[in-house]
C-alpha cells in the first residue's frame, strides 16, 4: 500500500502525473500532426482541382451564374467525392452559389486573402481559408479564378474534406494508425510507471531504513545500544550515505552527551553530599566547642579554654579554606575569568614556591630537590595562577610522602612548551583510581577524616587553571611506587580560549 504522505508516495504520484501529462501531450501532438499531415496531403493532391473544374465548364458569364453548368458540376462532385463542397464567389468574395445543404451556410462573404495567396502558388501547406459553414472555422481548400475575356468574373472555392472528423477522440476512433500509436503509448507509459515505481523503491530503500533507525532511536523505543545506520566503504558516497554517516555521528555524540550528563548528575549529587558533609562537620564541631565555652566557661581552667579555642580555630580555618576553594573554582569556571598573560621565569617561581615549604620539609626530614636546565626559556601565563598550581601539587606531594622520603621538581622545555613534573616517594595511587583524581571532591581517603583540611578540590583547580592556559595536566603512579604529577603550558605568547 503506497502512502501519499511518504516520500515514496509523493514521488510515485509525481511520476504518475508527469507520465499522464506527457501521454496527453503526446496524443494531442500526434493527433494535431496527423490531421495537419492529412490536410497537407489532401491539399497538395487537389491543388489544381478548382482550376480543372473552371476549365471544364463556364460557371459565370457576365456576372451571372450558369445554373445548368453549376448543377452538372455539383452532381459530378457528389458522385466522385461527397466530402467536397463547392462555392461560387463574386470578385469581392460574396457567395453566389454553393453545393452545401440549405441552411448550413452561415457566411455571406469569404475572406479573399488566403484565396489570392493560394492562387499565386509557392505556398506552405496546409493553407486554410474561411469555412462558410462556420463563423470562426477554417478549412483546407482549392481555389481558382474565373475569367472571361481576361476579365475576372469571380472565384471557384472548393472546400476539401468538409466531412472530416474534428477532435482527438474522433481521430483515434477513425484512424487505425492513431489507435495503434495510442495503444503503444499507453503500454510504454504503463511500463515506464512500473519501472519508475520500482526504481523509486530501490533508491529510497536506504532512506526508509534510515527513517526507521531514526524512529527507533527515540527515547523509550529500544533498550541497550540503539541501532545505527550501516555504513559502507565508498570512495564517492551519495547524499543518503552522507546523511546516514552524519546521523551516526550525531547519535554517538548524543549518546556520549547523555552519558556525560548522567555522570555529571551523579557527580553533582556526590558533590552536594560532599559539600554538605565538609561544611556540616567543621560547623558542628565549631558550634559544639563554642557552645561548650559559653556554657562551661566558669568551670574551665585556662588550659582547657585554650584547647577548645584552638580546636574551634582549626575548624574555622577548615571552613575558610573549603569556602575559598569553592569560590576559586566557581570563578575559574565562570565566563568572566580573565587571566593576565605575561612572560616570567618559571625557574625562579619554582624556587620561590619550594622555599615556602622548607620548614615543613625540615620537620618531616623530606628531601626536596629542584632540577632545572640552565637555558630554560621564559614561560607565558598568569604567574599567580601557575603559582597556585605549584602550591597545590607540591603540598600534595609533601602530604603523601613519608618521613625520610624524597620530592623532586623537574623542569624541561622543547622551546614551544614548558613542562613541570613533581615526583614523590609516597604510597602511590592505585591504577583504577587514576582516571578520577582530577574530579571535583574526589579523594583517595574514603573515610573523610574530620581532621583532614583538604576538600578534594586542589587537583580540580589545577586542571582548570591549565585548561585556561591551553595546557594540560597528567599523573603517573603505581601502588607503593610513588606518584608523579606533571603539567605543561606554553613557552610562547598565546590567546586564551574561554
Amino acid at each position: 500500500m503506497i502512502r501519499l504522505a511518504s516520500l515514496y508516495g509523493k514521488m510515485a504520484l509525481l511520476l504518475f502525473l508527469l507520465l499522464l501529462i506527457l501521454g496527453a501531450a503526446f496524443l494531442w501532438l500526434l493527433s494535431h500532426t496527423s490531421r495537419s499531415y492529412q490536410q497537407e496531403v489532401m491539399q497538395k493532391l487537389n491543388v489544381d482541382l478548382a482550376q480543372h473544374l473552371v476549365e471544364s465548364d463556364s460557371l459565370l458569364a457576365n456576372g451571372k451564374v450558369n445554373q445548368q453548368a453549376l448543377e452538372h458540376l455539383f452532381h459530378l462532385l457528389m458522385v466522385i467525392n461527397p466530402s467536397i463542397e463547392v462555392y461560387l464567389l463574386d470578385p469581392k468574395g460574396k457567395l453566389l452559389a454553393y453545393s452545401a445543404p440549405a441552411g448550413k451556410v452561415v457566411r455571406e462573404n469569404v475572406d479573399l486573402a488566403p484565396i489570392r495567396k493560394f492562387i499565386t502558388g509557392n505556398n506552405e501547406y496546409p493553407l486554410k481559408g474561411d469555412d462558410p459553414r462556420s463563423l470562426d472555422g477554417s478549412k483546407v481548400f482549392s481555389a481558382s479564378p474565373i475569367r472571361r475575356n481576361d476579365q475576372l468574373q469571380g472565384y471557384l472555392y472548393v472546400i476539401l474534406g468538409s466531412q472530416a472528423y474534428d477532435g482527438i477522440a474522433s481521430q483515434i476512433a477513425n484512424s487505425y494508425a492513431l489507435r495503434v500509436a495510442a495503444g503503444v503509448l499507453l503500454s510504454a507509459l504503463s511500463i515506464s510507471l512500473l519501472f519508475g515505481l520500482g526504481g523509486f523503491a530501490f533508491i529510497t530503500r536506504r532512506l526508509r531504513l534510515l527513517a526507521r533507525i531514526m524512529r527507533n532511536n527515540s527515547p523509550g523505543k529500544v533498550s541497550g545500544h540503539p541501532p545505527r545506520y550501516p555504513e559502507r566503504a565508498r570512495k564517492h558516497p551519495d547524499e543518503i550515505e552522507i546523511l546516514g554517516r552524519s546521523f551516526n555521528t550525531m547519535a554517538d555524540r548524543i549518546d556520549n552527551q547523555m552519558q556525560a550528563l548522567t555522570r555529571n548528575d551523579a557527580q553533582r549529587r556526590e558533590m552536594i553530599a560532599n559539600i554538605s558533609h565538609d561544611l556540616r562537620t567543621p560547623l558542628t564541631s565549631l558550634h559544639g566547642y563554642l557552645e561548650t565555652l559559653l556554657l562551661k566557661d566558669p568551670q574551665l581552667n585556662a588550659e582547657e579554654r585554650q584547647r577548645y579555642l584552638r580546636i574551634a580555630n582549626k575548624q574555622s580555618h577548615q571552613l575558610i579554606r573549603l569556602v575559598s576553594e569553592l569560590f576559586e573554582l566557581a570563578k575559574l569556571d565562570s565566563c568572566e575569568t580573565m587571566i593576565n598573560i605575561e612572560a616570567f621565569s618559571l625557574a625562579e617561581l619554582v624556587q620561590d614556591v619550594v622555599n615556602k615549604f622548607r620548614l615543613k620539609v625540615g620537620k618531616k626530614q623530606i628531601e626536596l630537590r629542584v632540577n632545572c636546565p640552565p637555558s630554560l626559556p621564559f614561560a607565558y601565563g598568569d604567574i599567580g595562577l601557575i603559582q597556585r598550581v605549584l602550591d597545590n601539587l607540591i603540598e600534595n606531594a609533601l602530604q603523601h610522602t613519608p618521613e625520610n622520603g624524597q620530592v623532586r621538581v623537574s623542569l624541561t622545555s622543547d622551546h614551544k612548551n614548558i613542562a613541570v613534573e613533581i615526583s614523590d616517594t609516597g604510597c602511590g595511587i592505585p591504577g583504577e583510581e587514576l582516571p578520577h583524581i582530577f574530579d571535583r571532591f574526589y579523594r583517595l581517603d574514603k573515610s573523610r577524616r574530620p581532621g583532614d583540611l583538604h576538600a578534594g578540590l586542589g587537583l580540580a583547580i589545577a586542571k582548570r587553571i591549565l585548561e585556561l592556559h591551553n595546557g594540560h595536566i597528567w599523573a603517573r603512579s603505581g601502588l607503593n611506587q610513588g606518584t608523579t604529577f606533571g603539567f605543561q603550558f606554553s613557552a610562547q605568547p598565546f590567546v586564551t580560549e574561554m
